[in-house]
């Protein structure tokens, strides 16, 4: 919106013509929402970072703990582990997550603890080895 409020003529008006202009040229029309009643906000407390956890819930983030998140993603390692197609890839996946363990363990970071220790490589193997000859993942 370029145009600018002409001399004397009061702000109200001016504004009042600027949305019945954009209403007349149906800038209006197709916005999100349009016809619905607003969120009743009237069943939670106050939150100012309201917009940040609609944007978040929006875009499909979410935020965990440095310890939770590391304890998903551990488990999804020991998962993709089992899936793996070879012994070298299931070495490779266990060794890259017991850095992150380990790092973990020793600087333990604000929030829940970890609850994981690394795994012991050779008994991961193992299992995928069983995996392996039965058929069914570990």
């Amino acid at each position: 919106m370029t145009e600018r409020k002409p001399p004397g003529v009061p702000f109200e008006s001016w504004v009042d013509k600027q949305i019945r202009d954009a209403q007349a040229r149906g800038d209006f029309a197709a916005l999100p929402g349009a016809g619905k009643p607003l969120p009743n906000g009237a069943d939670t407390s106050y939150d100012e970072l309201w917009w940040v956890r609609r944007k978040m819930a929006r875009e499909g983030l979410s935020v965990l703990p440095p310890a939770l998140a590391l304890r998903k993603e551990a488990e999804d390692a020991l998962e993709a582990a089992y899936a793996a197609p070879s012994e070298r890839i299931v070495r490779k996946i266990v060794a890259e997550i017991n850095v992150k363990i380990r790092d973990m363990m020793f600087k333990p970071p604000p929030g829940p603890p970890l609850g994981k220790k690394p795994y012991d490589v050779e008994e991961v193997v193992r299992r995928w080895r069983e995996g392996r000859a039965d058929g069914s993942p570990a």
